[in-house]
């Protein structure tokens, strides 16, 4: 695509703190969750995505290695119960630790409820990867949530991004399917929302558009996230310095493995 009459171009690396951070501050700033933070309730599941959204919602800091359940390091896991922070619920701006029966007992429309994903399809489908028999936190929330127009919010990294549809994998993953896995069985559940990606954030947050160009890399560039930038000089200078600065300044999460 050539470039339009006075717009400019940047190539900016994300590492994984800073791409989850500037996803973060992008999800902060949706109006459905402004109005939410101010007049509903704000569900944040866990996850380490998620544990940057809520230190920007409240401005406090998260134990991020604690704020999850699943995750993935050199096998699918399981963060022991015990181990786990507790999830965090916002009620008008104030954190509250409310169970899940209280949660669905009050979850409205114009209520939001975010959650992140394992899988990010060409179709923008999410896919989450489910180990509980019960089905997880996907399993308690999301028919729910639909059915009363609450909005789902859904962070997620394009580095997550894969090549073959949700609808698809999630009809050949499960538990009983599996003969073998690295670590947990488990299954994949599709999840439609409102995804927010570090595109979407860029664009939220600077009004210009990004596109996801690269994946990955060595040392502390593994995991990272290279974004081709798009539009007026003045904009394009402005988040390319300040995603520049948040690469170089965000710390990355230190996993003690269980």
């Amino acid at each position: 695509m050539w470039l339009a009459s006075g717009e400019s171009q940047a190539l900016v690396v994300l590492t994984p703190g800073a791409a989850k951070r500037l996803i973060a501050r992008g999800v902060a700033c949706l109006p459905n969750v402004k109005r939410a933070k101010e007049h509903g309730l704000i569900v944040v599941g866990l996850g380490t995505t998620n544990a940057y959204v809520l230190e920007e919602l409240t401005g406090k800091e998260v134990e991020k290695e604690r704020y999850c359940a699943g995750y993935i390091s050199k096998e699918l896991r399981v963060l022991p119960p015990e181990k786990r922070e507790t999830m965090i619920v916002l009620e008008r701006g104030e954190p509250k630790n409310l169970a899940w029966s209280e949660i669905l007992a009050r979850l409205s429309a114009g209520d939001v409820v975010i959650k992140g994903g394992n899988a990010l399809d060409p179709e923008g489908t999410v896919g989450v990867l489910v180990a509980g028999e019960d089905g997880g936190t996907v399993g308690k929330f999301y028919a729910a949530a639909l059915a009363r127009g609450a909005d789902i919010v859904i962070p997620i990294s394009r580095i997550k991004s894969i090549h073959t549809p949700v609808s698809e994998l999630c009809q050949r993953l499960g538990k009983g399917k599996l003969l073998w896995a690295s670590g947990f069985k488990v299954g994949l559940f599709p999840l439609l929302g409102h995804v927010v990606t570090e595109t979407e954030a860029v664009e939220i947050l600077y009004g210009i558009s990004a596109e996801h160009v690269a994946s990955s890399g060595v040392g502390l560039g593994a995991g990272a996230v290279t974004l081709l930038l798009s539009g007026s000089r003045e904009k394009v200078e402005t988040a390319f310095r300040e995603i520049s600065e948040l690469a170089r300044a965000e710390p990355e999460l230190h996993w003690e493995e269980e």
